[in-house]
Order: C-alpha cells, then structure tokens, then sequence
C-alpha cells in the first residue's frame, strides 16, 4: 500500500524540510515535539503533532518507544528519520518494520554494516575503494588508541563507530592528550547517539572532505548523483558545502563515483546515502565513511541535478524505481551555508536563546531552508543548526557573487550567529581560488587569522517543563500539558488578586498584559548580577557559554597552571574545554552537572 502519512522523527530545519516534501508528494505529515519545542516552526507546519514529553534528546528524539507510540496515536503508516539522532539506528529501523511501519531509509542490514565505521572500512576495502591505517574493530580503552597511536604515528582520529557528522570524533596530536580525548568522544558519542564506542585511525592532515550522494532504489538500481566539496568546518563540524566538488580531476572524480557505486551495492543499500572519503594535498584519495541517512547539504545537490531528494526517498520507500538511472550532468553550481547560533568571536561557542529578528535573503538563485522565524527560541539542548543559504549560479563565481548579496541582505537578531565568518570567507582568496582552492579540513583552526568580534552574550530563554494532567474531554480521556511558566504566572495574578481583598484560590484571574510571566522571567535571569560582579573579578573563571557543567577536571582547592584544563561544558551536542586564566588555587562555585549561563563564575583562581 502506499504511505498515506509520515511520522517525522525529528526537528528543526530537517523536519520542516520533510514537511514540505510531503505535502509535495501528497502525503500528511505528523511532526513530533520536545517540551523545549512546542512553539518550533517544524510543530506548527505539520499537519499534526504530538509532543514527546522531555527537554533532553535522550528523554524525546532518542527515544524509541514514545516516536512510536507517536505513531501509534497518529495512524502514521511510515517514519523519515531526518538525520542525527536516531537516522542511523539499525535498532530504531528494525523497530518502525516490526511495528507494521515503513521505514523511510536502507534497510537495517545496511545501516548495521555501513553505520558501524568498523565494519563499513571492511566493506570498502572488498570494495577497492583506497583506505588509511585504522583499528580492527572498535577500541576499549585509551590504552589500546596509545598502541595504535605508537604504531602509526601522529595524528590520529578518535571516532564515534554508531555516528556521524564530527560528533565524537577527536583529533590527537600529542600521546599525553589521548586519555582525555577519548574519553571526550566516548561522551559526546553517547549523547548525540546513545551508544559511545569509539574507533581510531590515521589522520591525514590538511585534506579536502569530498563526498559522492548516492540513491538506490528496491529494484537494484544504484545512482551517484554527484559530487560535493565539505571541506569548510571547525570542529569537524561542516559549515559549507558546494556541488560539484570543484577543482577535481576527471579521474579523482570517476574514482570517487565508482567507489561510491560499488560500496553501496556491496551493502544492498536502498534509498539515500553519502559515500564521505578524503582528498590529500597530493592527491591521494582515502574512504573515510558512509553516511547512511539524508545530509545536512544535500539541498546543494538537489540545485545541480534537478532532483527532490527528499521526494525521492519517498518515491523509493514506496517501491518506485530511481527517476534518474545515471548521473547527470551538472546544472550549474550550487554552495550551501549553514547558519547556526555560534558566536564566531568565541571560538564557535554555541549561543542559543531568542531569535528576535529573522529576515532572509530572496533573488534570483536564493533558497533559504530554515526551521526558525522571528520569535523562535534556539534551544540549548539541541543541535545549533537554525537554517542553511543555498545559492546557485550557473558558474562558481556567479554563485559567489550571489552568495556575497544574499548574505549581505541576511539579517538575524537576538542571537549570535556565523554570518559574519560567512561573509569574511566569501572575501578569502583561500575559498575564491583566486591563487587556488586551498581550503582543508582545518583550514579554521591553521589558516583562517581574520579577528572576528565576539557577539553581546545572550542568556538563554529558561526552559520551563510541560506540567501534564489527565482529564476527560467530551467524555474522552485527554493529555494536556501547560508550561510551567504559564502556571506560575497564572498562580502569581491569582495570588495578587487574592490579597487586594478577593476571597478564594480558584476565582483569581492573570493580569492581560502577561505580569505573570515577565515576573517569572526576570526571577530565572538571576545569575546575571553574578556574571556582572564576575567580569570584574580577575580571579575568576566565566562559563564561555551557556549548557551544562559536564565535568570538573580538577580537584575542589586543588593548585593549576595557566593553560590547564579544569571543565568541561557540553552545551548543543558539544564539549568546549574551559582552560585556567592563570595559575593559582581553585575554588568551585558550580556543580557538575548544573547547567550554567554564558559569563557567569564557574570557580575562582586565586
């Protein structure tokens, strides 16, 4: 039977996206919420929604048994999974099939095989597709990344085995640092994918990151429908991406291709998938992972080969072969930007909070995919990504010069954001080519000196849990969940009505104008006198943003040197390491695991 309506088990930019391919395809959507995202763009556009009860992505979007009890009380006959969180769980597929559902992605055979790095590494080298030196199989302990490390040498990449997208991936440079960056990718992976074993291989430093998308229909049919260039990142972390990959030879790209090809059909692989590998500065091509779920960049692909690719998965998820049966030409060429809540200032530290202001760029070969508008909030618990700019021109530098008018028209407020990188790197002869593209994977970290300013610290909007009753409605039992804010506002107009004579808690009524709630407000924005006293104060050591104190590294009075590391805080799926200003002695004024605001005193070094 065809699917008649998709549950979406995600949220943001991607679940918007999905939305809007359905209603294209003519399916109904049903979208799903964390209490933090009740008022997210992605809730309000799907035909129905139904909230998962949480704040934290382990509690709602990493949780499999309420996506499927969503789709359950929904009728949904088939689940997309976007991409991040569950996307690449073979578990959470098996699931959605044993349910009666249809999976919208490969089956789970091949999410096992190519969403394990282990197992996807053999699986390219049976294919020929040309490899670095990696461990067998994941490792166990930081010992084992020591043996491997003095074996092959220095650097070497720490990865999540069950992930993707940089998320616990360590780059180590020196031996005395792999202990604690393997115990930072096991955490990171752990969050962002339930699951925390880790693998480690060679690093090839300064390459290109190029992929090839890869579509697969039931029938057996396996399509590469290009090439793109991801090389532009911090952290790991893609923030832009360009199709075709640009300034490759006819042979690297048939290499790239073929591999692509031929390791997806060695794993069965059905629907969509990238086929990720390295290009070195000598021109040494290297598998690096398969990705087995829709990109954050496939938008750029869709502008150059003229196909919906989220339409797409549907049209396969319903037994329909591939529209297109062999790569096509390039139309044009196509660059991609993602937008997130960083501060660019501050090293990319994750800013989340209000979005006051979102206004978009539009013209001819503009696309703006978002999943916030003005009055959004950019949670603190979830990923930074709020929209992506995707510019195409019939040529490279016509699209860069359209790329440097949109963004110039891109205005957010109430935020940080990495428009300002953006704009500076469009004036790069790095990123131009105007003396050759020499943009690599850490190009940020090695060759980017342009001094950014840091944005206005912004305090994160309080995320206040839905308080839930049970109640009959029409003779139906019903959930229904308010914020708790709302209730305390309700409560405090009550009480103020209560004392100016009115008798009675439950004859109360709350002022219109939302008194209730500013007073709440302010009460939650305590700590800021703290952080002011603080930046005054030059033993102490500020939160650079705002999340949760994951770990103290150092002892409660214990003595440091200027440099070393003393906490980490984890803040959008991301650890930031916090550094002693100076040497001295330490004094805790935070626990671990609190969650803390941006510039507010995390100890003191005196």
């Amino acid at each position: 039977m065809p699917i008649k309506k998709v549950l979406i088990a995600n949220r943001g930019e991607i679940a918007v996206r999905i939305i809007r391919a359905c209603a294209d395809y003519g399916v109904r959507s049903v979208a799903v919420y964390a209490d933090p995202d009740l008022h997210a763009l992605h809730a309000g556009l799907a035909d129905e929604a139904y909230g998962l009860d949480g704040h934290r992505p382990a509690d709602t979007y990493l949780s499999i048994d309420k996506l499927l009890a969503a789709a359950r009380r929904s009728g949904a006959d088939a689940v997309h999974p976007g991409y991040g969180f569950l996307s690449e769980n073979a578990a959470f597929a098996r699931a959605v099939l044993d349910a009666g559902l249809t999976w919208i992605g490969p089956p789970p055979s091949a999410i096992e095989q190519l969403g394990d790095k282990v197992s996807a590494r053999r699986l390219a080298m049976e294919a020929g597709a040309p490899l670095v030196a990696g461990s067998p199989g994941p490792v166990d302990n930081a010992d084992q990344v020591l043996a491997f490390a003095r074996q092959h040498g220095l650097p070497i990449a720490i990865k999540a085995a069950f992930g993707g997208g940089g998320r616990g991936m360590k780059v180590v440079w020196k031996l005395e640092d792999v202990a604690e960056q393997f115990d930072s990718a096991v955490r990171e992976a752990t969050a962002a994918f339930g699951r925390g074993e880790c693998f480690v291989e060679q690093f090839l430093d300064r390459p290109r990151h190029v992929e090839a998308q890869v579509m697969a229909d039931s029938q057996g049919q396996v399509v590469v429908l290009g090439t793109r260039d991801c090389s532009l990142q911090r952290r790991n972390q893609k923030l832009v991406e360009e199709a075709p990959a640009p300034f490759l030879t006819d042979e690297q790209r048939e290499r790239i291709h073929r591999a692509a090809r031929d390791v997806c059909r060695r794993a069965g692989y059905v629907g969509a998938g990238t086929v990720e590998f390295l290009l070195s500065s000598t021109g040494a091509i290297s598998f690096l992972e398969v990705n087995t779920r829709l990109q954050v960049e496939h938008p750029v692909t869709e502008e150059t080969c003229g196909l919906d690719l989220v339409v797409e998965q549907l049209r396969i998820a319903d037994g329909l072969p591939l529209t297109l049966t062999e790569t096509p030409v390039p139309r044009g060429h196509a660059i991609e930007f993602r937008i997130n809540a960083e501060d660019v200032g501050r090293g990319f530290l994750p800013a989340p909070g209000p979005v006051t202001v979102f206004e978009a760029p539009s013209g001819p070969g503009v696309r703006v995919d978002t999943g916030v508008v003005s009055g959004s909030v950019v949670p603190a618990a979830f990923d930074s990504l709020m929209a992506k700019l995707i510019v195409t021109g019939a040529t490279r530098e016509q699209a860069l010069a359209r790329a440097r008018r949109a963004l110039a028209e891109f205005r957010i407020e109430g935020v940080p954001t990495v428009l300002p990188f953006h704009r500076e790197v469009l004036r790069h002869a790095d990123f131009t080519a105007s003396d050759g593209f020499k943009v690599h994977t850490r190009w940020i970290e090695t060759d980017f000196a342009s001094a950014l300013a840091a944005a206005t610290r912004v305090e994160p909007v309080a995320q206040a849990p839905l308080r839930q009753w049970t109640i009959e409605l029409d003779g139906r039992r019903v959930r229904l969940g308010l914020p708790a804010d709302l209730l305390s506002g309700l409560a405090a107009g009550a009480s103020a009505v209560g004392g100016a004579g009115v008798q009675g808690g439950t004859g109360g009524t709350c002022d219109p104008s939302g008194s209730g709630l500013s007073t709440a407000s302010g009460e939650g924005r305590s700590g800021d006198s703290g952080a002011t006293d603080a930046a005054h104060d030059p033993s102490a050591v500020e939160a650079p943003m705002s999340g949760l104190l994951q770990a103290w590294k150092v002892e409660d009075d214990a003595q440091v040197e200027a440099g070393q590391l003393i906490a980490v805080l984890e803040a959008m799926k991301m650890e930031t390491q916090v550094l002693a200003h100076r040497a001295g002695r330490v004094t805790h004024l935070a626990e671990a695991g609190a969650p803390v605001s941006a510039g507010s005193p995390l100890a003191r070094i005196a």
